[in-house]
């Protein structure tokens, strides 16, 4: 396949790098600042430097942006698409963009299949991705609501690739499903981290701290501005979470403070054993 990559940062990045690994498809990449595809080029993440003329071309489209972002570059561009071009995205939400991409793939007459690679790491940028980043990891497709021929080989394409560049399964859901689930996996732990480093005896961590300090803090090194729209865009089902986590705390630090062992107990032997139960 030609493939286009919108998109060049640590997940863009990342796929390019793999596809060129691990298949035979030509890559294309399509980036806002020139730097990530001189560098994407110079070491053979991407065969062609592209443009949005390259779309006509293509026979898949992977959108590496932002959420907003990834919807406007469609929006933008979808006369460009051709009706054989599949095209998926890469983002942390679903149900807020899946609507408008959704009814822009109905409109032209391409295929769109969501997917959100369950993979990453803290840093950001081109020079952060890796070829072996999904190596074991889970890749959600999230499909429209099509069960035609043409469309079920779609989503049987992106699925083939994903494995092909090394996910180890993939996880078919729904927007809303999606969305709830990474209330909980996802943004709630990124959430907790921030309000974690904010102690203000973080600060002086050093000697005093071990793996307990590096599992919970690791992800706090955030990007503010993809996860503020990450949050915000995901509020109903993050808040939920968010309140059950406070409610969570808020009953460990009563029973602390009525120095009620019991309580106390009971709270954290009941956390145990579900962990044990999940046996991961």
């Amino acid at each position: 396949m030609n493939i286009v990559i919108s998109g060049l940062g640590i997940i863009g990045g990342s796929y390019a790098r793999a596809i060129k690994k691990y298949t035979d498809h030509y890559v294309i990449g399509i980036n806002r600042s020139p730097e990530p595809l001189r560098e994407a080029l110079e070491c053979g993440a991407i065969d062609e430097i592209g443009d949005t003329g390259s779309l006509e071309k293509a026979d898949m489209l992977i959108l590496g942006t932002f959420p907003e972002a990834a919807v406007s570059f469609v929006r933008d561009n979808a006369s460009l698409i051709p009706h054989s071009c599949i095209v998926t995205d890469t983002s942390g939400i679903k149900s807020v963009i899946f609507p408008e991409l959704s009814e822009l793939s109905e409109k032209y007459g391409f295929p769109f299949v969501g997917c959100h690679p369950m993979a990453g790491k803290e840093k950001n940028g081109f020079g952060a991705s890796e070829a072996d980043l999904f190596k074991g990891a889970s890749c959600i497709l999230v499909p429209c609501e099509r069960d035609d021929e043409e469309y079920k080989n779609a989503v049987q394409t992106v699925a083939r690739l994903a494995k092909s560049i090394g996910f180890a399964k993939n996880v078919y859901t729904t927007p809303q499903e999606h969305d709830r689930m990474i209330a909980f996996t996802s943004q709630l732990p990124h959430a907790l981290a921030c309000a974690y480093v904010q102690s203000p005896v973080c600060k002086k961590h050093d000697g005093f701290s071990a793996g307990s300090y590096r599992d919970i803090s690791r992800v706090a090194n955030i990007n503010a501005r993809l996860w503020t729209e990450l949050f915000l865009e995901n509020s109903s089902p993050l808040t939920e979470e968010l309140d059950i986590l406070i409610s969570g705390l808020s009953e460990i630090r009563d029973a602390i403070k009525e120095n009620d062992s019991e309580k106390l107990r009971s709270y954290l032997e009941k956390s145990r054993q579900i962990k044990e139960e999940l046996g991961e």
